[in-house]
């Protein structure tokens, strides 16, 4: 249902089955895809890409251009993924030249008044609790939970299936499935309550811990406990993709609070 109460350019694509509320404003240059609901004062401009499903709620502002110097008008989009949910004025922006897309994938829950800067990239099946600022180029992979009001420094990574405290202050990458808290931040244990609620075997829960108890439990530095967890731990997959994200991390991987 498309209320007469809206300004909606007659250059947007959109889907079928839309449910679209009053006082919002869509540019040109924008597609949403079929089943959306759209609340009342919802503005989505130019470069939004948005897929089936979505649920906006009031207040959210969608491709608004970035807070970014170095922006110079170039075009650039937001992506927004199949199921996802932003709550009441949550905002998106556009990418830069640097990648040129904003990505927030499938399945997200993006709670109330979280600001997403440009050109980060967001997995599928994360929640971003209340208030939550992520500052450009972020990286946060699926299943991550950050809690409300947590501060992410550009250019930060946050792994896969991680659990982040409220309020947290993030200026470091954070390894995936662990969880994240203290000031300064610090890894304090495994994610373990999502890993088995994910249905993640035992084994692999055991490797993952195996993993941290040599990167964070000796006095090793992280390059040499690297090599101690190449040595020590059977090669496998989850091996290996923690591997891999400690060794590619540029801000550096968070330290134990321990």
């Amino acid at each position: 249902m498309l209320n007469s109460m809206n300004a909606i350019h007659p250059d947007a694509r959109i889907g079928k089955n839309l449910t679209i509320g009053n006082f919002n404003t869509i540019g040109e240059d924008v597609i949403i895809g079929d089943n959306c609901w759209i609340a009342n004062n919802v503005t989505i401009y130019p470069g939004a890409r948005i897929g089936d499903g979505v649920r906006i709620f009031p207040g959210a502002v969608v491709a608004a251009v970035p807070q970014d110097l170095k922006f110079k008008g170039e075009p650039s989009t937001v992506v927004i993924g199949n199921g996802t949910v932003l709550r009441e004025c949550v905002t998106v922006h556009r990418g830069t030249a640097s990648k040129g897309t904003t990505v927030v994938g499938d399945n997200c829950l993006i709670m109330a008044y979280t600001h997403i800067a440009h050109d980060c990239r967001l997995g599928n099946n994360i929640i971003i609790s209340n208030a939550t600022q992520l500052a450009g180029e972020v990286q946060v992979d699926d299943y991550a939970v950050i809690g409300g009001g947590s501060l992410i420094h550009q250019f930060c990574h946050l792994g896969k299936g991680i659990m982040l405290q409220g309020g947290a202050l993030v200026n470091k990458d954070i390894p995936p499935y662990v969880k994240a808290a203290r000031e300064p931040i610090s890894y304090v244990g495994l994610n373990s309550v999502g890993l088995h609620r994910r249905g993640v075997p035992q084994e692999d829960i055991d490797i993952i811990s195996a993993v941290y108890r040599l990167i964070y439990l000796t006095d090793l530095n992280v390059t040499n406990a690297v090599k101690l967890v190449l040595e020590k731990v059977p090669q496998c997959s989850i091996r290996d993709e923690i591997v891999e994200f400690v060794t590619n991390s540029e801000r550096g991987i968070i330290r134990s609070a321990v």
